[in-house]
């Protein structure tokens, strides 16, 4: 039987029960954006300087993140430098009163992907200046194996580019980075659409799952963010649970063995 500490997600040292983290843009309404973040049963909740609607700008939209009393974690989105991303940073620090921060610092406006060059600058500046970096990355092993060795204590790869709803890519590149990187909290962050897609990354063994679109930009947000909450609980059981082999041939599920043999007069 597992232990109570299988179930609970580490992030620097803290825990949580939810193994989902919510984003709080592009919901149509700030009381569907509360409704919705309270239903998913998220524990972390991400926001932004730069990007948050002008229907959810100003104090208002913050009294509603505070209300509910979530671990908010400022996120660089919209940076596009190693300088914009460290001086945004600190200014998230100063605003949210935090050392967390969700480095995104993007390299290609087509695709929206990280640039890992700049973003391993900016990791180390940041890391030596006292901050706890969750940093956003695409699924490249050696790049996720670099930011481990510079002290990042979890990592966030992408499952597909940002708001695509495509799920998992390249489950391989995930499955590897969780294979050599065992010791890691590893968190699929950006392109998930559907809560299947959150159940086959706890089932791949990571951690947790951020989103925001998917349950954004539902028909139905609120029940969407009840859909994921549910797939996450779905997806660790069964990586704990530990799948059966696949095998290439058919074999039965009822034995044959003592069943009676009936003969004709």
């Amino acid at each position: 039987m597992q232990s109570l500490a299988d179930t609970k997600l580490t992030i620097y040292g803290e825990q949580f029960t939810s193994r989902m983290l919510i984003g709080s843009a592009l919901y149509p309404s700030p009381e569907v954006m509360q409704a919705a973040i309270k239903t998913s049963g998220a524990e972390i909740v991400t926001v932004s300087l730069r990007r948050q609607q002008t229907l959810q700008a100003g104090d208002d939209f913050w009294s509603l993140i505070k209300e509910m009393g979530l671990r908010v974690l400022p996120n660089t989105a919209g940076c596009h430098s190693v300088k914009e991303a460290v001086t945004l940073a600190q200014m998230c620090r100063e605003v949210f009163a935090t050392d967390w921060i969700k480095l995104e610092l993007i390299g290609d406006e087509y695709n929206l992907q990280p640039d890992p060059i700049a973003l391993l600058e900016a990791t180390e500046i940041l890391l030596k200046d006292g901050f706890k970096v969750l940093p956003y990355c695409t699924d490249d092993l050696v790049l996720c194996q670099r930011l481990d060795a510079l002290g990042c204590e979890v990592l966030m790869p992408w499952g597909a580019p940002i708001g695509t709803g495509k799920g998992l890519l390249n489950p391989y590149n995930l499955q590897t980075i969780r294979t050599r990187l065992p010791h890691q909290t590893l968190i699929v962050d950006a392109g998930l659409g559907l809560p299947s897609h959150a159940c086959q990354a706890l089932e791949l063994g990571y951690d947790a799952v951020l989103l925001n679109s998917a349950v954004a930009g539902a028909g139905c947000p609120i029940t969407m963010a009840k859909a994921f909450a549910a797939s996450t609980v779905a997806g660790r059981l069964s990586y704990l649970a530990k799948a059966m082999p696949q095998k290439e041939v058919a074999s039965p599920s009822t034995p044959t063995l003592g069943m009676p043999f009936w003969h004709a007069n």
